[in-house]
């Protein structure tokens, strides 16, 4: 089967001539995703909560997908496919497999996934996410293509004997690097401020919530006492009073210039409100998530919503281009392991009701003036 497999799979002309280097280091530097770099936007996305947020919603508006093919055998075959294809953990269905796909792409700033043949050599079997962390590329010679190696304790070990099986996207890598970069990149000091903001203000609210009482005994002129006797009999008193069970109700009586006072109560609690926004800015600024999809009801005009939700827009077709291929390929490759050949076509649906609405008021709106303009050329208003 694997051997029907390398011959059905066609490979692109390969250039002749490589004149300029493609990697800064050694071959092998920077061949596994770096562990502390994955760490750490896993850890900036598990501590703000904004963040995770705003990447879900990112997966979740990417929208659904649809295939179609002239051939309605191939078409019927394509979209069972679609439906019933496992994809690991008990789960169905190449649309949950893309978000996880995607996902990946986000978090890690790179996806890698393995395609499965089925046993019986009818197509794929499976189409398993792998975390990035287990694969090594590394620039074939000429340059262009890549080479892939099973990788463990971020080490390459031996190279994969079917790399038309494996899935490969990295998100906006540099020139020269294999490896892609997290759109949680730069947010590093953002998340620390963030994190350090919210544990104070825990903090804040847990003294305020169980307080501290200083009392103070001051003697008057010409009394004469035993300071230590008096501040231990005061301790024992105040302690037995506030120790008193729910619903019972105690009294501290003291004589003389006795003062208690909330330890902390003439300091104000900082206002959390202006720092917090800021971050919340950088944050939204970063990920391209309009605000009102977080939540975050702040002053806008309608004007600035259109333009916030044209721009979610353009990034959601922007991870589209980057699933389409890897979409395809998955499809092209269970058709050829099925035994055809036969054109299709991906299609992703509107990504929003709104859109097909301005859209269908954009051309409704320019048929008419095309047929204005014809009615006034027929009467020789305008040439």
């Amino acid at each position: 089967m694997m051997e029907t497999l390398t011959r059905l799979w066609r490979k692109a002309p390969q250039p002749a001539v490589l004149q300029l280097a493609r990697s800064r280091d050694s071959d092998w530097a920077g061949s596994a995703l770096p562990q502390a770099r994955r760490r750490l936007c896993r850890e900036i996305r598990r501590k703000v909560p904004v963040a995770d947020a705003a990447l879900d919603k990112i997966v979740r508006l990417t929208g659904e997908f649809i295939v179609q093919s002239d051939d309605a055998l191939v078409e019927e075959e394509l979209r069972r496919f679609c439906r019933e294809i496992a994809i690991g953990a008990g789960r169905q269905g190449l649309r949950g497999f893309l978000e996880q796909y995607l996902n990946s792409l986000l978090t890690d700033g790179t996806a890698v996934a393995e395609m499965i043949p089925a046993a019986d050599g009818s197509g794929l079997g499976a189409v398993l996410l792998c975390p990035a962390e287990s694969l090594a590329v590394r620039r074939a010679e000429n340059g262009v293509g890549l080479r892939f190696y099973a990788a463990r304790d971020g080490l390459p070990g031996e190279e994969v004997r079917w790399p038309e099986l494996i899935l490969y996207t990295p998100l906006d890598p540099d020139a020269g690097e294999v490896w892609g970069h997290s759109v949680l990149e730069g947010l590093e000091a953002v998340s620390q401020v963030w994190e350090q903001i919210l544990r104070s203000t825990a903090q804040n609210f847990e003294r305020a919530g169980s307080l501290r009482y200083a009392v103070t005994y001051r003697p008057g002129e010409g009394e004469r006492i035993n300071p230590r006797e008096v501040a231990e009999t005061m301790a024992r008193e105040w302690r037995a009073a506030m120790d008193g069970s729910s619903g019972s109700v105690s009294d501290f009586v003291a004589v003389g210039n006795v003062e208690i006072r909330v330890i902390g109560a003439d300091s104000p609690i900082l206002d959390t409100e202006v720092p917090v926004r800021q971050l919340l800015e950088q944050i939204i600024a970063k990920l391209g998530v309009p605000p009102f999809l977080l939540g975050l009801h702040w002053s806008t005009t309608e004007r600035m919503s259109k333009q916030q939700a044209d721009l979610l827009t353009s990034e959601l077709e922007r991870y589209r281009s980057l699933l389409t291929p890897v979409l395809r390929r998955i499809l092209d490759t269970h058709l050829r392991l099925w035994g055809h050949t036969a054109p299709f076509a991906v299609e992703w649906q509107d990504i929003s009701l709104q859109d097909t609405a301005e859209l269908a008021q954009a051309r409704y709106d320019n048929a008419r003036a095309a047929v204005l303009e014809e009615q006034l050329t027929e009467k020789g208003e305008i040439v």
